[in-house]
């Protein structure tokens, strides 16, 4: 074993349930101040647009942006209506305060870790994110889907993880994530072990039913240490 890569959203941070529409609406709130019937129609369009593109990333693995999904919807890019969006988020961003020193540990046992997301934001969001929160640099490589061509659980989003962590054979690597259809049966698709943390309540219309079994369950980070020693050994 050489790597450790992790999902980041319920995996890094701990699942809180969004309602993706209020956050669209905090956006379409700043593009049109005072018109609510206007706000509701731009923020409905762009909810439409981003369940299409995540509906699509289920079925053909193919990765989006925000600026796509706006785009889907016929509206503008806006700063003032980002930032509105992503204060929204703010509470759902945290790191699981077990990621500092878990990670910190692997790396002292000479593992390389990375990060290998499934999402829309641009990398400038995520790396702030981490940043606050102090761990952005305890990971040596950082792979957001919102740059490729593809999302999980298709195998090249693996191997661009595996490439940006310096490792070429996935049996060195395992992959921690909370999804069983993409991070689980991705990694595994992959010929990487595959740790799964089943503490998210996924959504029913973004589950997509697999039979594969992960390689270890943790519900805590903290535990996944015992569970690489043990296959370090």
């Amino acid at each position: 074993m050489r790597a450790v890569i992790f999902d980041w959203g319920g995996t890094l941070t701990p699942w809180l349930t969004i309602d993706y529409l209020a956050a669209w609406r905090s956006y379409a709130d700043v593009l049109h101040p005072g018109d609510a019937d206007q706000a509701d129609r731009v923020a409905a369009a762009i909810h439409e647009a981003e369940e299409a593109a995540w509906r699509l990333a289920r079925d053909e693995h193919r990765a989006f942006t925000i600026g796509q999904v706006l785009a889907a919807a016929d509206t503008v890019e806006h700063d003032g209506g980002f930032a509105a969006y992503r204060t929204f988020w703010d509470q759902a961003t945290h790191t699981d305060p077990d990621v500092a020193p878990l990670v910190q540990a692997l790396r002292d046992k000479g593992l390389r870790i990375g990060i290998l997301s499934s999402t829309p934001w641009p990398a400038a969001w995520h790396e702030e994110v981490l940043e606050r929160d102090g761990v952005r640099d305890l990971f040596h490589a950082r792979v957001w889907s919102s740059d490729l061509e593809y999302t999980k659980p298709h195998a090249a989003a693996f191997r661009a993880a595996m490439t940006a962590v310096g490792v070429e054979d996935p049996a060195d690597c395992v992959y921690v994530g909370d999804r069983p259809y993409d991070d689980i049966s991705g990694a595994k698709a992959v010929g990487m072990r595959a740790v799964l943390v089943p503490n998210s309540d996924i959504p029913t219309h973004q589950q997509v039913p697999v039979d594969v079994e992960p390689d270890a369950v943790v519900t805590r980070l903290a535990e996944l240490e015992e569970v690489v020693d043990r296959w370090l050994a």
